[in-house]
């Protein structure tokens, strides 16, 4: 890797941070797996419905013994307006079965384990991993850090595994959570899909894809 597409990468961080301070996951949660379930209900959902939905959720479901045994139609009358309620019912109790069935009622801490869970690929993982245990096992890969890494010249590609394969071996390992927080907070306020706002992007003197 070339040491300048670090020293860019790098400089993309610095500036993020001065312009956006110190983030933290945007998703309310106490315990592990309370996170486990809204990531997965946050899957082409905002982080916003999830934090709506989740509080009922918690309150109606506290343990992980009562998801694995949670009737699914119930279920998905708490998550119904996360959108793909049905399948994401079917992964919360399957993921709390497997839990309890396989990892001693303990939500696993390696990548290798928890991506055994039904209904998680390495986003999740990754989000999982970083902030209910501190582990940066990689970068969480959503819908603005395809776009916006893209846009960043930091990957060409489209398929998530990939880009984090890309953005693992330019963004120093300290910053891979800290740099899916700020890229995400970067497309949700300001780069946005639709219609970004490059006149009041912080990166737009250095961002290759800036329109102005």
């Amino acid at each position: 890797m070339k040491k300048d597409k670090k020293e860019y990468a790098a400089k993309i961080i610095k500036i993020l941070s001065k312009e956006f301070g110190k983030l933290e996951c945007p998703l309310g949660f106490s315990s592990p797996f309370e996170l486990l379930t809204a990531v997965i209900l946050s899957a082409q959902c905002t982080d916003e419905r999830v934090n709506k939905i989740t509080p009922a959720l918690f309150k109606r479901y506290k343990k992980i013994k009562d998801y694995a045994g949670a009737d699914p139609e119930e279920l998905q009358g708490y998550i119904r307006s996360a959108g793909f309620f049905r399948n994401k019912a079917k992964n919360i109790i399957g993921s709390a079965k497997t839990v309890l069935s396989s990892f001693n009622g303990e939500v696993p801490q390696t990548m290798d384990e928890i991506l055994k869970l039904p209904g998680v690929a390495r986003k999740t993982a990754n989000v999982v991993l970083a902030n209910a245990f501190g582990k940066s096992e990689g970068i969480a890969v959503d819908t603005h850090v395809i776009r916006i890494s893209n846009l960043l010249g930091l990957t060409k590609n489209a398929d998530p595994v990939k880009i984090e394969k890309d953005l693992t071996k330019t963004v120093p390992r300290k910053h891979w959570t800290d740099f899916s927080f700020l890229i995400q907070t970067l497309g949700r306020r300001i780069c946005k899909a639709r219609n970004p706002n490059c006149a009041e992007c912080p990166l737009n003197k250095i961002c290759p894809g800036a329109r102005i």
